[in-house]
């Protein structure tokens, strides 16, 4: 009979995947994950059938917390502009906040291990964002565009305005508006 598994031993291998990756990239061994994470590597696959699993709850998890950081608790009452700078402002947050985190989403984006029906949640699990886009472009000259090119353009501008407030945290708050009032002026 196969031993039970542990909700911690689960969180210990996607915490050491996590930290892995970001120090190596997605291409790194599950052996070493699983050394990271105190456990064998047979183990690892016992809570994740391959390393592609692995790397997709990964991917699924960084998107989700990212997603609720930047709209955990979103002022619906105030005015469409300023719901979106709280989202802006909280994004830019985590990003900051979580290098590792953030450089490993950033591994997995581009990873081809990353499956279809993955991103296919990951956009549902933007639904939030989405839709603060689609009304702050309603009238803009971004209405016309598919949603997903205006995601990747706010995408480019969040991280691109992550690198300066890293590179330059004495202007922080300035690099942080600075982006905002881009990303306003390009979709309202």
């Amino acid at each position: 009979m196969a031993r039970p598994r542990s909700d911690d031993k689960r969180l210990a291998i996607l915490s050491a995947a996590l930290r892995t990756i970001a120090a190596q990239g997605p291409g790194a061994a599950t052996a070493t994950i699983a050394r990271e994470a105190g456990v064998s590597n047979g183990s690892l696959f016992t809570y994740f059938e391959t390393k592609a699993a692995l790397l997709n709850q990964l991917y699924l998890d960084l998107k989700a917390e990212m997603v609720a950081e930047a709209l955990d608790g979103l002022p619906a009452d105030r005015e469409l502009r300023e719901q979106l700078h709280f989202m802006w402002v909280h994004w830019l947050h985590w990003a900051t906040s979580c290098p590792d985190k953030r450089r490993t989403l950033a591994y997995l984006d581009v990873s081809e291990e990353i499956t279809a029906e993955s991103r296919a949640a990951a956009h549902g699990m933007m639904a939030g964002v989405a839709r603060l886009l689609e009304q702050s472009r309603e009238h803009g000259p971004m209405r016309a565009v598919p949603l997903a090119f205006l995601l990747a353009l706010l995408s480019a501008l969040a991280d691109t305005t992550t690198d300066f407030i890293i590179r330059d945290p004495a202007n922080a708050e300035r690099h942080r508006e600075a982006g905002f009032n881009a990303l306003w002026r390009m979709i309202a």
